[in-house]
């Protein structure tokens, strides 16, 4: 797949997220980010896919997996050999992951890369439109749990974000959404592309949850909404 980057395709609705990552360092991106070892080789991307709406795409990573095991992030993964770069593996592990046509994507930018300790991967994220979305799915159970189109109006509502508390004592912003917990790098990355976009609204960064009780507290948002398109 091309590496070809192609900024001037961007429509109206993401121009005040380019504009806004434009230039951005990775501290500025995910200012809890550690950098990478000098000679850091584990290689990986994610795809932010935006789609009209606007909505992002995301997977909820199975259960049973080695790292990361349960949590909701970017489509993506390793740098395969086979790969052009970044571009490329990210549209690989998102066709992979979720059945999407990468045909239907447009990159538009690439940001810098950040370094994940607990797989040790750096991972270079590639912001791009959605232009032509098709039907996705979890394609590999054993991978991914279920693939989800949350609306960024959903990420906004002040009423969705928490700060999470890490058994090791790390603090970050995350997201109560769709009955699933979004937060670390994913939540952070995604907290600041709101504040660079213009999108973000106030919300109270002292609710403050440790990791148990931030899930519990997606479970219990998933059941009420539940119970209320049920009627009951």
């Amino acid at each position: 797949m091309s590496e070809i980057l192609r900024p001037e395709a961007v429509p109206a609705f993401l121009e005040p997220l380019l504009r806004g990552v434009a230039g951005a360092g990775a501290r500025e991106l995910s200012p809890h980010r550690r950098l990478p070892p000098p000679q850091a080789s584990r290689r990986a991307a994610v795809l932010m896919a935006f789609a009209r709406g606007p909505e992002v795409l995301l997977v909820e990573r199975a259960s049973t997996l080695r790292n990361h095991a349960g949590q909701v992030a970017f489509p993506g993964g390793r740098l395969d050999p086979g790969d052009s770069g970044p571009i490329g593996a990210a549209l690989r592990e998102a066709e992979e992951e979720t059945g999407l046509d990468p045909a239907g994507v447009v990159p538009l930018a690439l940001l810098p890369e950040m370094f994940i300790p607990p797989s040790g991967f750096v991972v270079t994220p590639v912001l791009a439109h959605w232009a032509r979305p098709t039907p996705v799915r979890a394609v590999d159970e054993a991978e991914t749990a279920q693939v989800l189109r949350i609306p960024v109006a959903a990420l906004t509502d002040p009423a969705n974000r928490i700060t999470t508390l890490h058994p090791s004592g790390h603090t970050g912003p995350a997201f109560l959404v769709a009955g699933v917990l979004v937060w670390g790098f994913t939540g952070g990355l995604l907290s600041a592309l709101l504040d660079r976009a213009g999108w973000a609204r106030p919300w109270d960064e002292s609710r403050v949850l440790e990791l148990g009780a931030a899930w519990s507290a997606a479970r219990s948002q998933s059941q009420h909404t539940g119970q209320e398109a049920a009627g009951t």
